[in-house]
């Protein structure tokens, strides 16, 4: 399942397979959520096309029970964020919600972001201080860090999105995908958007994100760390449910 998506004079990242062949070439019962196996992970990604955002919005809350329940990579997580990642650019991408009137689009990039920084390298680097050698131990998150290059040519199409949710949104993903050293030659751009999430979001999670990459990628980020030490534990959109609980 790997596709190639080519810009002429630049290396390029294998593309990311159809949610089709994802939902379909996936064995879902043999793999692992946090309660039981995988086998109905099918029917529920599904209904993330359904043009209720009501539905689309308690089905990633679902989903975020199911793969990323206590902010933990299960075996079923790669093929869920795979799938989530493949139908950005579908139809039923642009549902727009209710109340906050933001489009669909948005809260998949959030709830991937959200998922992303659970497999950070700030996270591992945390679990490795405790856990020495927690990533050559756990194969799943090394398998799911190992999916980063491949996620981040869905992604990118949607930093200069017309949406400013969306906008944000896919920048964060971005900052955390481009851990990767694979996307390092996309780092110098990728710190230009983290300046402007800086200048002009009030979200502070996806503040800190875009503050550490700078950091972390010797850019000098302005003023302290957002949120610092007081809450370690928080990645972007608290613990990845906040966008996604009433009013919808």
């Amino acid at each position: 399942m790997t596709h190639s998506r080519s810009h002429a004079g630049a290396p390029c990242e294998p593309g990311l397979p159809p949610h089709q062949v994802v939902l379909a070439e996936t064995d879902w019962g043999s793999l692992q959520t946090a309660f039981g196996s995988g086998e109905n992970l099918p029917k529920v990604l599904t209904q993330l096309l359904e043009p209720d955002p009501k539905v689309q919005v308690t089905t990633l809350w679902e989903l975020g029970e199911l793969v990323g329940h206590q902010n933990t990579i299960y075996e079923a997580t790669a093929p869920t964020v795979m799938y989530v990642a493949g139908i950005l650019t579908h139809p039923a991408a642009m549902t727009r919600r209710p109340y906050c009137d933001s489009p669909i689009r948005a809260t998949l990039l959030g709830w991937l972001a959200a998922t992303l920084h659970d497999a950070s390298d700030e996270i591992v680097a945390r679990n490795e201080e405790y856990f020495p050698g927690f990533l050559t131990r756990s194969t799943t998150v090394a398998a799911f860090r190992d999916l980063r290059p491949m996620l981040y040519g869905a992604v990118a199409p949607f930093l200069h999105d017309s949406h400013e949710d969306v906008r944000e949104a896919a920048v964060i993903a971005a900052l955390l995908l481009a851990e990767h050293p694979a996307l390092a030659r996309h780092r110098a751009h990728l710190a230009v958007h983290a300046r402007r999430i800086l200048d002009t979001s009030s979200d502070d999670p996806n503040r800190r994100v875009a503050w550490r990459a700078l950091q972390a990628w010797g850019h000098n980020p302005p003023g302290p760390e957002p949120l610092s030490e007081e809450a370690e534990d928080q990645g972007p959109h608290s613990d990845g449910r906040g966008d996604l609980e009433p009013p919808f």
